[in-house]
C-alpha cells in the first residue's frame, strides 16, 4: 500500500518570493518533504537508470537567460520512446505503461480532501494521483504525476490532471518546483496520461514574461516573447475554473491534431510590460504556458537537445558536452523555431482560441486541415 499524501486547499502556499533571481530559503512543506525524501531514498537504493549528481550548469549569454545543463546519461540511458503515430492515438495495454513499473518506484498517492461544513470528504474516485520517480531524471526530484493509472488514460490532458498539476505547484514552498506535459507528437515518450514534476534552482524568463490579454476573465493571455505561445494565470482560489479553460484549449488542439507542450511554474501576475522590484519577485500565483507546435513523429532527434516542455520554458538539458559548451542563444533559438507553428498559423489559432473561450462561433479553420509535420 503506497504512502498516502492527503491535502486540502488550506495547504496551499499563498506566496513565495524570489530575490536576485534565486529562491529564498522557505521552510519545506509536507509536499516538498514527501517528494524529496522519497526521491532521494529511491536514488540511494539504486532504482534509477543512472545516479544523478549536481549537474554542470551555465546560463547562456543573452536576454533569454537560457539555463543549460549537461545531462549526458539521460540521453543514453532513458527508455526507448514508444512509436507514436497520432496525437489521438489510443492507449495500448501491450506497450509499456505505468501499471507495469516496479511498485517501489511509487513515492505516494496524492488524495485531495474537500472540506464543507463540519465534514471532510476524500475524493478518491475523482482525485487519485500517483507520484512515482522518473528513473531517467532531468533534475533533482524528477517525478511523474499519473492520474489513476488503472484507468489507462491515453496521453491527452484532462481537467483533473492539470488541476492536480497546478495544485502540486501551490503545495510547494519552492518556486523552483515545476510541472509539465508533453502531448503525443510533442516528445511524449509513453502513451499513458502523466505529467512531469521536478525542481530547478534557477529563475526562468517564463516566470515574468510580459503578456497580452486575450480572455483575461478566464486567465488567458498571449506570451509577448520567444517562444510564441499562450499563458494562463491563476491564484489558489481559481484553480478549478482555470484548469477547465486550459482543457478547452488542449481539447481544441487535440481535435485538430495540433501537438502541444505545457509548463506550470510559480510566476508574476500577468502584465503587458516587464516588471521590476517587488512585483517581479512575487510568486503569489501560477503561470501555465501552452505552446502549440509542429508535430514530430518517428525517431526525429536533435543532437543537442529535444524540444519539449522544459526546453520551451528555457531549461535546456544537453545530451553532449560539445553542444553544451559551444551552443549560443541564437543557436538555441534556431533549433526551437523549427518546432513552432509558422506565424500566420499561430495568429489564426489565437483568433480561434479566443473566440472558443468566449463561447462565440468558430471561424473557418481550413488553415489547420493539414497541420505541418516534421518527419
Amino acid at each position: 500500500m503506497p504512502l498516502q499524501f492527503v491535502y486540502c486547499n488550506q495547504d496551499f502556499v499563498a506566496d513565495v518570493h524570489r530575490c536576485s533571481g534565486n529562491r529564498l530559503g522557505s521552510p519545506a512543506t509536507k509536499f516538498d518533504t514527501t517528494v524529496q525524501a522519497g526521491w532521494t531514498d529511491r536514488m540511494n537504493r539504486g532504482l534509477f537508470r543512472y545516479h544523478l549528481g549536481d549537474l554542470q550548469t551555465r546560463i547562456l549569454p543573452g536576454p533569454h537567460g537560457f539555463v543549460a545543463q549537461l545531462n549526458i546519461e539521460r540521453g543514453i540511458e532513458r527508455r526507448k520512446p514508444q512509436e507514436i503515430l497520432s496525437i489521438q492515438q489510443e492507449f495500448n495495454v501491450k506497450q509499456f505503461n505505468f501499471n507495469k513499473v516496479n511498485p517501489e518506484e511509487i513515492i505516494a498517492e496524492m488524495i485531495k480532501v474537500v472540506e464543507g461544513g463540519n465534514e471532510k470528504r476524500e475524493l478518491h474516485e475523482l482525485c487519485r494521483m500517483v507520484v512515482l520517480v522518473n528513473v531517467s531524471p532531468l533534475e533533482f526530484g524528477h517525478c511523474l504525476l499519473v492520474p489513476d493509472p488503472s484507468s489507462c488514460f491515453p496521453q491527452v490532458m484532462t481537467s483533473f490532471a492539470i488541476q492536480a498539476g497546478v495544485e502540486s505547484v501551490l503545495l510547494s514552498s519552492d518556486p523552483g518546483f515545476r510541472v509539465g506535459f508533453n502531448s503525443l507528437g510533442a516528445f511524449a515518450s509513453v502513451n499513458h496520461l502523466h505529467l512531469h514534476g521536478y525542481y530547478l534552482d534557477h529563475e526562468l524568463k517564463i516566470e515574468s514574461m510580459p503578456v497580452k490579454p486575450l480572455v483575461p476573465e478566464k486567465g488567458f493571455y498571449r506570451l509577448l516573447g520567444f517562444p510564441a505561445g499562450f499563458l494562463f494565470y491563476t491564484e489558489s482560489e481559481r484553480v478549478e475554473k482555470v484548469a477547465e479553460a486550459i482543457c478547452q484549449v488542449t481539447d481544441f488542439l487535440v481535435d485538430r491534431n495540433i501537438a502541444h507542450n505545457l509548463f506550470v511554474t510559480r510566476g508574476c501576475p500577468p502584465c503587458d510590460r516587464p516588471q521590476n522590484g517587488k512585483d517581479h519577485c512575487s510568486r503569489k500565483g501560477v503561470r501555465i504556458a501552452v505552446w502549440p507546435r509542429t508535430a514530430c513523429f518517428g525517431a526525429k532527434d536533435e543532437s543537442a537537445f529535444n524540444v519539449a516542455l522544459c526546453e520551451l520554458a528555457g531549461h535546456l538539458p544537453f545530451k553532449n558536452r560539445k553542444d553544451y559548451e559551444l551552443t549560443s542563444e541564437k543557436g538555441v533559438m534556431d533549433i526551437i523555431q523549427k518546432y513552432l507553428l509558422p506565424d500566420s498559423e499561430f495568429h489564426t489559432l489565437e483568433q480561434h482560441l479566443t473566440r472558443h473561450l468566449m463561447d462565440l462561433s468558430p471561424l473557418d479553420f481550413n488553415a489547420f486541415s493539414n497541420p505541418v509535420l516534421i518527419n
